[in-house]
């Protein structure tokens, strides 16, 4: 006979925050009403993704349907394992700096590795749950990270955009291509700015006149449509790379070898990170928009997969599109499903559509590219923060210029340890030390005796940063009282540097034959000090200041009645 254990508990034993919300999409009960809403809601997000994934994959330095196997392989792969209802994955505008940077290094092959790679530790850091702590990025700092990436996508199109002719490849590092599109600003094309100023024209006026059209893709095909008809003399997806094929390649595994895999490995780790933050921000937007919560393990372990399944498909790393996600909440997507048809859609649209796209001039791309920096750059906030603080405008302006002048990593660590070090100054200043003047023990006889408490209040969070003034305010203390009382009743945590300094303070007014007690101490931070050594005899704890002095009183009268208090 069967029994049931553990093995047997069925799909409820499995953990919530591993479970895809697609299963909990199902499980909630799925009808025809919401396959029509998600199928439209998925049209809806391909017929944006559709120029966008050609264009961030130029802009890459790769080949457009490299952006369209992203889209449609890890698109479907996201929301078939995602943590989110509505994220929607796909090559993001903000990995083109460094795809470009990577793809100059080591080659596309070289890349699609780097790519299996990260897609590998994303699925690690999701099955550590840590998640969690992806977040936990100052808001300077993803201002700032963002904006430079907007600067960088800018910067990287005025080729396009211009329509410029270079002698030599063009550089990498944003100052360097911007001294050689000067240099070489008198071949730019009168043709190709007029097709990328028209292009933003349109998509800024359908906007405007209608909300919901997709305003990308009419002017991409208002372009490619005069450029046939016309045969305009201009560069175009056809010229540059003989068109997109028309369907997805076999799988196939990159070159793999151990030096290339260390080869590749920071870059990898650039990827990780950057797909981690991008798509949790992305999730984090389609919760506010829709009031759910998304499951960001969960969603790091499908983003992993996404981008393992997408480099075996020779497409782009994967993350979650910030963009697309919220085109597919305002569609009124209700799960998963959305992104799965998105995808579904995508590969229709190539597989009908494949001829018609050899004529999409670049400048027309490049114009839309330049639209998508200027919508992800948060403007508003960028200048909100200059205004609202000192410290914290360091922080941007630090990221912002490594991530333009240097690297995306190094503009993220940069920030994020500035970032950390204004934020431990803030919660050192938020720490108390308050020690009153010794006061009599509430006996007139102790009193009359010199029998006296000292009461010292600590407030704030006790940790390293802080642990300077609390050794500064115990060092004040002059004659040491009989006893001391050490309130910790708004102390929220004491790290091992504070518990030091208390510890030596303790030692210090006992040497010196104080009675030393604890007061309100919580009992977790009452668990710490006794790991660290406060614990009784060497400290007495007591619930409140109140209980403390009284404790106090107890212990002096005993001391004060003993034989060897009275000299006997």
């Amino acid at each position: 006979m069967r029994t049931s254990g553990p093995e047997n508990t069925g799909p409820r034993s499995w953990p919530r925050d591993f479970t895809p919300k697609l299963v909990t999409v199902l499980r909630e009960g799925y009808g025809r009403a919401a396959l029509g809403r998600d199928a439209l809601a998925g049209l809806t997000v391909a017929i944006v993704a559709l120029p966008l994934s050609m264009a961030i994959a130029i802009a890459s330095g790769a080949s457009p349907e490299s952006g369209l196997y992203a889209a449609i392989v890890g698109g479907a792969i996201v929301s078939l394992l995602g943590g989110s209802r509505y994220q929607i994955g796909g090559p993001a505008g903000a990995f083109i700096v460094l795809v470009a940077a990577i793809i100059a290094r080591h080659g596309f092959d070289g890349f699609l590795l780097a790519t299996m790679i990260a897609g590998a530790i994303l699925v690690a850091l999701g099955a550590l749950r840590l998640g969690t702590y992806i977040r936990y990025i100052p808001h300077p700092v993803i201002v700032g990270f963002t904006a430079g990436i907007a600067a960088i996508i800018v910067v990287s199109q005025l080729k396009d955009l211009l329509g410029i002719t270079l002698a030599g490849p063009e550089p990498g590092p944003v100052l360097d291509k911007l001294a050689a599109l000067a240099a070489a600003a008198g071949s730019a094309s009168p043709l190709a700015i007029a097709l990328s100023a028209a292009t933003i024209a349109v998509v800024v006026g359908v906007k405007r006149l209608a909300p919901t059209a997709p305003g990308m893709l009419i002017a991409v095909a208002l372009a490619a449509a005069a450029t046939a008809a016309l045969d305009l003399p201009v560069v175009t997806i056809g010229t540059r790379f003989g068109g997109i094929p028309g369907g997805l390649p076999a799988p196939s595994l990159p070159a793999i070898s151990w030096e290339r895999v260390i080869e590749v490995l920071p870059d990898a780790f650039a990827i990780a990170l950057l797909g981690g933050i991008e798509s949790l921000l992305s999730a984090v937007v389609a919760d506010g928009m829709s009031g759910r919560r998304h499951r960001s393990n969960m969603e790091l372990v499908a983003q992993g997969v996404a981008n393992i399944g997408s480099a075996l498909f020779g497409g782009l790393c994967v993350t979650g599109t910030i963009a697309r996600t919220a085109t597919n909440v305002r569609s009124g997507a209700v799960g998963p499903v959305a992104g799965i048809l998105h995808a579904a859609f995508l590969l229709g649209f190539m597989l009908v559509a494949a001829p018609l796209a050899s004529w999409v001039p670049l400048a027309a791309l490049a114009g839309v590219l330049v639209l998508v920096a200027w919508n992800m750059a948060e403007k508003h906030e960028f200048a909100a923060i200059l205004r609202r603080s000192r410290s914290e405008a360091v922080v941007l302006l630090a990221t912002f210029l490594i991530v333009v002048l240097r690297d995306l990593t190094e503009g993220i660590l940069v920030g994020v340890v500035l970032g950390a070090f204004v934020f431990m100054h803030r919660m050192a200043t938020m720490v108390g030390v308050e020690g009153g003047e010794p006061g009599p023990v509430p006996d007139e006889s102790e009193t009359a005796s010199g029998r006296d408490v000292m009461v010292y209040r600590f407030t704030g969070p006790l940790f390293f940063a802080a642990s300077s003034t609390v050794a500064a305010a115990l060092e004040r203390i002059g004659r040491v009282p009989p006893a001391v009382v050490l309130d910790l009743s708004a102390v929220s945590l004491v790290d091992s540097s504070a518990a030091h300094e208390l510890e030596s303070f303790v030692a210090r007014v006992r040497g010196r034959g104080a009675l030393v007690i604890v007061a309100g101490a919580r009992p977790e931070l009452r668990r710490f000090l006794a790991r660290a050594g406060l614990k009784p005899p060497v400290v007495r704890y007591a619930a409140s200041v109140a209980a403390a002095r009284a404790d106090a009183e107890r212990a002096l009268k005993a001391s004060s009645a003993s034989p060897a208090a009275s000299g006997s």
